[in-house]
């Protein structure tokens, strides 16, 4: 396989860093298809692990500077994993996130990070979305995404087709605080875009719910907003 710079479209991607390629050795090790070193990393512990990883099971690594540096575009980067992307199906009886056309991929690898630590591992993305196999998304989340479900859906209405959770839409003018919310489980958590978060007809689309801010910005960011709304739904 001829490794080139990520585009969305190959069946394969990347992840750029030592922790990220462990997370994917550790969690996601069948679609592993080989992992590249930098001659940098021989003093990284990561790297050691690596390597002890790859051999128990038997997944093939080599060390390549110059490939590494093409791939990565970016210094000091030690380790390549090079994986099959795949498909994780939602759990249709636990907690849900809903990110409704997010588009920056730092924001989406933030987010996936923050599920993870408040215990929720199920993400919906409704197009257009970005690319949750990005390099950059898998950065940001520190290789997070490789412990959580996804389903991309065309719409709000086809996932409801498939999955029953309660609706909790967050706007900034949503119907309820958040501090007068009582979550019905299993739920899903509902943001929109960066810039324009949800439109108004989710504002009647199951229980919508506003986060409590002063009048000096117009809105959280985004991942911000569901690390709040998470950590208030109590999932841990």
């Amino acid at each position: 396989m001829r490794l080139k710079k990520y585009t969305r479209d190959e069946a394969h991607a990347y992840t750029f860093g030592v922790f990220p390629t462990l997370e994917l050795l550790l969690h996601r090790a069948e679609v592993v298809e080989e992992v590249l070193l930098h001659t940098d990393a021989a003093k990284n512990e990561g790297a050691g692990k690596i390597r002890r990883l790859c051999e128990a099971q038997r997944i093939p690594y080599s060390t390549d500077d110059k490939l590494v540096e093409r791939l990565s575009a970016k210094e000091n980067t030690y380790a390549v994993g090079v994986f099959r992307k795949y498909q994780a199906a939602l759990e249709g009886t636990a907690d849900h996130v809903m990110l409704v056309n997010p588009a920056d991929m730092g924001n989406l690898g933030t987010i996936i990070r923050t599920m993870l630590g408040f215990g929720v591992r199920n993400l919906a993305l409704i197009r257009p979305a970005a690319d949750i196999f990005d390099p950059r998304v898998i950065r940001a989340s520190m290789g997070a995404l490789f412990q959580v479900q996804f389903e991309y859906f065309e719409s709000v209405d086809a996932y409801q087709s498939v999955y029953q959770q309660h609706l909790y839409p967050f706007l900034t003018d949503g119907q309820v605080s958040l501090r007068e919310v009582r979550f019905e489980r299993p739920f899903t958590l509902v943001f929109g875009s960066e810039s324009s978060g949800l439109p108004e007809h989710f504002r009647t689309m199951g229980s919508s719910v506003t986060i409590p801010q002063s009048a000096a910005i117009d809105s959280l960011n985004l991942a911000t907003a569901v690390a709040v709304a998470l950590y208030a739904a109590g999932t841990i």
